[in-house]
């Protein structure tokens, strides 16, 4: 992206640590789930935890210690973000961690089946920053909060039910959001699976900061080629995105069909981005 010499940021790195997809020679651990490692200049951000401890075992692997962690963030409740949140607790115990207040509320499917993170608030050794407003995760990066729906196509559709004190509700994921890096002349957003509508994820992020979005990287939770996908294209094309990665719950049919439009980048365990 921005030349670092152009700017006065150290620019962010950006770790796999777990994701659908596997690179061919790298001996990592996939999963279909999503966890990335961030370093802004000395903050050191997990953004989501997988399913599993899969991101644990690929870190180590890595050489990379999570016990340093200063702030956890969770992008949504689901079990394929928050699952890993048990076996976090037992390397890294003094943390912040960054969500929406609905992120760890108790989500099920329609069958029945746990949905969401097993581990309430209660249950966690972290000093919570709950918010539904945007906030400041460190010098660089924000989190989004809660997303307004700013478009006609991305349109909230219910993924089970939550518990919402004592009843369950239908659950439209509310709490989904992103993170934002602002590298001065431009800003990157990273998804976990945009529930919210990745176009509506850009769209409240660009009237937030007022700066062109240069890169992607995340989930767009769009499994079938259709015209919302169509209008999504449209959109992101409109951009003049310098690099997109969309990754973990979007299907290859429809980053084939996003990559006939903008080159897409593939995203697997152990990939390392610089912005």
């Amino acid at each position: 992206m921005t030349n670092r010499d152009e700017r006065q940021y150290v620019c962010m790195k950006l770790t796999v640590l777990a994701d659908n997809n596997t690179y061919i020679d790298k001996y990592y651990l996939g999963e279909p789930a999503l966890s990335f490692y961030i370093e802004d200049e000395g903050e050191k951000v997990l953004f989501d935890c997988g399913y599993s401890d899969v991101f644990l075992r690929n870190a180590e692997r890595m050489g990379i210690d999570l016990s340093k962690v200063d702030t956890v963030v969770l992008s949504h409740g689901h079990d394929d973000h928050t699952g890993g949140l048990s076996h976090l607790k037992t390397v890294l115990s003094h943390a912040r961690l960054t969500a929406h207040p609905e992120t760890l509320w108790e989500k099920q499917y329609p069958d029945g089946r746990n949905a969401g993170s097993l581990l309430r608030a209660e249950d966690l050794p972290y000093k919570l920053s709950l918010s539904r407003k945007p906030q400041k995760v460190s010098e660089h990066l924000t989190f989004l909060g809660e997303i307004p729906q700013l478009n006609d196509f991305e349109i909230r559709s219910q993924f089970g039910v939550h518990d919402a004190g004592g009843r369950f509700e239908p659950d439209f994921v509310m709490e989904d959001s992103a993170l934002v890096y602002d590298a001065g002349e431009s800003i990157s957003i990273i998804t976990g699976c945009s529930h919210a509508g990745i176009c509506n994820i850009v769209q409240y992020a660009v009237s937030l900061f007022e700066k062109p979005v240069a890169g992607i990287i995340g989930g767009f939770h769009l499994k079938e080629v259709n015209e919302r996908v169509e209008k999504t294209i449209e959109y992101l094309a409109g951009l003049g995105l310098k690099e997109l990665y969309p990754c973990h719950c979007t299907s290859f049919a429809v980053r084939s069909a996003i990559h006939q439009r903008i080159p897409v980048g593939e995203v697997g365990i152990g990939m390392k981005i610089e912005w």
